[in-house]
């Protein structure tokens, strides 16, 4: 069985411009854990997490000892905090295979690209739902 019959198809992505405020909004209204950085030609730049998003903020927001400095964090655009070169995997990539990369690779999500195009990602939760499933 291959990743396309269980990645995500419906990816969100960002610019690599996009604010780290519109970043972490869309990771909490949406409940995603990733979310991958995009040129304006649809190629892929980047991956940024909710940790990505977490380490590049002022532990002070919202908080009594909150300075301007600390607001400004909220400013970064992703490709200040994105990881670059994500390691990829394309659609017919067995589902063995995708599992460990992960593993190998210690992340938790694999955008799928088949010619250079985005065509969607496969997280662990997916391929948990997949082994699930099947027993």
């Amino acid at each position: 069985m291959t990743v396309d019959t269980i990645m995500s198809r419906d990816v969100v992505t960002v610019p690599p411009d996009a604010a780290l405020i519109e970043i972490r909004s869309l990771l909490h209204e949406r409940g995603f854990r990733h979310l991958l950085v995009v040129e304006t030609d649809d190629t892929l730049c980047g991956v940024i997490s909710d940790r990505d998003v977490l380490r590049a903020l002022s532990p002070f927001l919202d908080t009594f000892s909150e300075e301007h400095r600390d607001v400004k964090t909220l400013s970064q655009p992703a490709s200040e905090v994105m990881r670059t070169e994500p390691i990829t995997v394309g659609p017919n990539t067995t589902i063995e295979e995708a599992a460990r990369t992960l593993l190998d690779n210690s992340i938790s999500s694999l955008p799928v690209v088949e010619e250079d195009a985005l065509v969607g990602i496969v997280t662990t939760k997916d391929l948990l739902q997949h082994y699930t499933n099947e027993g």
